[in-house]
């Protein structure tokens, strides 16, 4: 990754980018040649030049990584597009819920735009029970169901609770190795998506889908997500 600095248009940008590349490889040519005496064989390739770039910082972090970002893309026509690489949009084990959280969010940061008010719309929708249907979990299993005897992570929790319910309707067994699970988790932890019988348990959503999404980018400007929607509260010191 280069960072050109906002005197380059886009199209000075590319230009710039391949003209990098060209002098790169010139360089590891000579470099290669005057150590070991041989030819070079390497190649750096001049690839994309994204118009806004943010690697979020890693989870427990002050550190970006180079496999996790997201760029603005701007087609010759003046189209737009978002990359995501390695972040939850791009993630199967991530709900809906998250992915479009994160496309809208990115784009809103991309473009200046105020996104506090509907981030804080979508909690209260979440709450509200409005967005039940993108809440669902995806996961596959890697073996027999019955060979988690003793780790049973939430997928597999669902996928016994559903097998018991459908033994109890008198179906057949429907989970085998490499069978997809949708769940979701509720007050009574996992529980399969077409067999739910407890609450949802929104806070979860809130925690481990919502919160990581937002505090990935938004600590950039020192905000968090516990800025807006957690109560504050005075402070007593006491004697």
């Amino acid at each position: 990754f280069v960072l050109l600095g906002e005197q380059f248009t886009d199209e000075s940008a590319q230009a710039e980018g391949q003209k990098l590349a060209l002098y790169l490889n010139d360089w590891w040519a000579k470099e290669i040649n005057a150590k070991h005496g041989v030819p070079s064989f390497l190649e750096i390739e001049y690839e994309t030049h994204y118009s806004r770039f943010v690697m979020p910082r890693m989870r427990h972090s002050e550190k970006g990584s180079k496999k996790r970002y997201a760029g603005l893309l701007k087609g010759p026509n003046g189209e737009e597009s978002i990359v995501f690489k390695g972040l939850e949009n791009v993630r199967s084990d991530w709900t809906a819920l998250a992915r479009e959280l994160q496309n809208k969010l990115y784009s809103a940061v991309f473009h200046d735009q105020d996104y506090q008010e509907e981030i804080i719309a979508l909690i209260d929708d979440l709450n509200a029970g409005l967005l039940d249907d993108q809440l669902v979990y995806r996961r596959k299993l890697r073996r027999p169901l019955a060979s988690y005897d003793k780790v049973r992570p939430p997928h597999v929790q669902a996928a016994l609770k559903a097998e018991q319910r459908r033994e109890q309707a008198g179906l057949l067994p429907f989970y085998t190795s490499g069978s997809a699970v949708e769940y979701v988790i509720t007050v009574h932890g996992a529980e399969p998506y077409e067999y739910r019988q407890s609450p949802i348990d929104y806070q979860h959503y809130i925690d481990k889908q919502i919160r990581p999404v937002v505090d990935g980018i938004v600590c950039f400007k020192g905000e968090t997500l516990a800025d807006w929607i957690e109560p504050q509260s005075d402070l007593f010191e006491t004697q």
